[in-house]
């Protein structure tokens, strides 16, 4: 036996090895994540579809709808205020520096604004609903699944779809609208009361300015964001939490993945529409 067939022959095990591994890298991080995706992209389809029609033929479950939102509400309305608040404060300071830096201070107000209303209230919004609500309902659904109480509802022929996912659906979808709105009525006030009394800035220069270049289209914006962020956190709990296996260590595992998928699409999601914003509509020319 040459040396040559003996050198590829001890290669080989190390060859298989390599090859096994990175397969079986490939199966676990790509190939699952595309299941996943395409899993969820099927799930929001089908509630979606059942949403409509529930409510059209007036058999949605209003009264879980309403437990949903009161929870929802309980979780995230305080939790988002003590966020709103910073973030309208950082803004206005990085902004204020650079206006001051480049001599056009009076566009203070308009920038931050603009930068609260655009991106800091959706994205406020979504992952404070994505860590207190998404958690909640992932935990929910996976525990009612390791205790085969989702398989008990189907044999019954009670649909979970129906019963369960979509007024928690609708309820953070609508949840999520409203704190959109708070968010950006919050960080607009806090940017205004800080420019204005820590930082020197004069009322009327703040509001001109950010009337001059927002519009009605930006909170549109922001509100529409706001709605499709909730069903992307809905959608990645409820199919996190129906796919828990593993007892209680799984319900943590997918409490974790929920939050981890939310923040993932969230941000992916995010740059995507505002990359069509921008070209959909016109920035102002004052």
């Amino acid at each position: 036996m040459s040396t040559e067939t003996l050198a590829a022959g001890s290669d080989a095990p190390r060859r298989g090895f390599r090859d096994t591994g990175i397969a079986k890298w490939f199966h676990e991080h790509v190939t699952k994540s595309f299941e996943t995706f395409g899993r969820q992209l099927a799930m929001f389809v089908e509630v979606f579809k059942v949403l409509v029609e529930d409510i059209v033929k007036r058999r949605f479950p209003f009264g879980e709808f309403i437990r949903q939102c009161a929870f929802m509400s309980s979780t995230s309305v305080f939790p988002t205020l003590l966020v709103a608040i910073p973030i309208g404060v950082i803004v206005s300071i990085q902004v204020s520096n650079i206006a001051g830096q480049i001599g056009a201070t009076s566009f203070s107000g308009a920038a931050t604004g603009l930068g609260v209303i655009r991106q800091g209230a959706p994205l406020v919004t979504s992952l404070l609903l994505a860590g207190a609500v998404g958690s909640a309902i992932a935990a929910d659904l996976g525990s009612r699944t390791i205790r085969e109480e989702i398989d008990a509802m189907k044999v019954m022929g009670v649909n979970p779809v129906q019963r369960l996912i979509s007024p928690r659906l609708l309820a953070t979808m609508v949840v999520s609208f409203l704190l959109c709105g708070f968010v950006c009525f919050v960080g607009f006030i806090t940017g205004y009361l800080f420019n204005v009394y820590f930082q020197g800035g004069t009322p009327g220069s703040y509001t001109g300015t950010f009337a001059s270049f927002a519009g009605v289209s930006d909170l549109v914006f922001a509100l529409v964001k706001a709605v499709i962020f909730g069903a992307i956190v809905a959608i990645v709990a409820c199919d996190r939490g129906l796919t828990t296996s593993g007892g209680p260590a799984g319900v943590a595992n997918s409490v974790n993945a929920a939050v981890v998928n939310s923040v993932i699409l969230l941000f992916t999601v995010n740059v995507v529409l505002t990359q069509l914003f921008a070209l959909v509509v016109p920035a102002k020319v004052v």
